[in-house]
């Protein structure tokens, strides 16, 4: 399974039900872009260094950006950016989870309903 980087924020936040869920998964993956998302967001070495540690506590795999996620991605931004505001980020994460064949859980539907390829399970915190 895929996760989107609002899943992680919420457990960060004590959401006990995201918790849950990623315990109950059985491989847990990242986007890149996530990871850089969950970086950014950090204010200072001790948040980063809590973010990291969560990461391997939970045997995160962070998938890389590849040639093949980066031309889909490029492809959902040129049919889903004006009609459904999809954004950059999205379009990377969504690419990364149907060109590894994973199932994105996400509580954005709205970012990610559009991408007919997609597998998306909504998270309803």
């Amino acid at each position: 399974m895929l996760f989107d980087t609002d899943i992680l924020i919420f457990v960060q936040r004590g959401n006990r039900k995201a918790t849950k869920v990623i315990e109950q998964a059985e491989k847990r993956c990242i986007s890149i872009q996530t990871y850089m998302e969950l970086l950014q967001d950090a204010n200072n070495k001790e948040q980063h260094r809590f973010i990291l540690n969560f990461l391997k506590d939970f045997n995160f795999q962070i998938i890389s950006f590849t040639e093949n996620i980066g031309h889909r991605a490029a492809i959902y931004i040129e049919e889903y950016s004006l009609s459904h505001g999809v954004r950059a980020g999205d379009a990377i994460i969504a690419a990364t989870s149907v060109e590894h064949g994973m199932t994105l859980i996400s509580a954005n539907a709205k970012h990610f309903r559009p991408i007919q390829d997609l597998t998306v399970k909504i998270f309803k915190p």
